[in-house]
């Protein structure tokens, strides 16, 4: 075999490789499995609404049960349902269908918020004001020492060096 013969046939073996790990990692053939945001996209209730005027998105429903003496917390199993959240430019588009009011529309935009929905547009959609949480972005990316963990522990780091930059108190 002479060069250039090799080299086609490393390079369709590299070709070959590269497409099997796509197939493997990306490919979604399966419309239970979720593994890429384009089955989020097409299983969002008026996806083509919802693509060009906001975000197809996973809606967790579930209720919290809070009892006071003694106190304890329960959560109830999360339902995930396929929904929409609107860009605060495109919130006319519920007023034109008549599900939210003038006065609604205020009170939710008053506070920088926008509308998200579940279902049919065209028929019953569940639809509720929706706040955009930057604090909820992923805090181990920015800076893992400062967030506090889901149990309350903090680094000894951070406490230490809290510690020693709080003045004595002076009587």
């Amino acid at each position: 075999m002479d060069n250039f013969t090799k080299a086609l046939i490393a390079g369709a073996f590299i070709m070959g490789m590269g497409t099997g790990v796509w197939f493997n990692s990306e490919a979604t053939f399966y419309p239970s499995n979720v593994a890429s945001t384009e089955v989020i996209d097409r299983r969002t209730p008026n996806s083509e609404v919802c693509m060009a005027n906001g975000y197809s998105s996973m809606v967790f429903d579930e209720r919290v049960f809070v009892s006071f003496n003694p106190f304890n917390v329960y959560v109830t199993q999360p339902e995930v349902k396929p929904g929409c959240v609107l860009r605060r430019a495109n919130i006319g588009l519920l007023e034109k269908k008549k599900l939210v009011t003038d006065r609604e529309v205020g009170a939710c935009t008053k506070n920088m918020n926008t509308f998200g929905f579940v279902g049919d547009l065209n028929g019953s959609p569940e639809v509720s004001c929706v706040y955009h949480s930057e604090d909820g972005e992923n805090q181990f990316l920015r800076d893992p020492k400062r967030s506090v963990m889901g149990d309350g522990f903090q680094p000894h780091e951070l406490l230490d060096s809290t510690k020693k930059t709080q003045a004595p108190a002076q009587n």
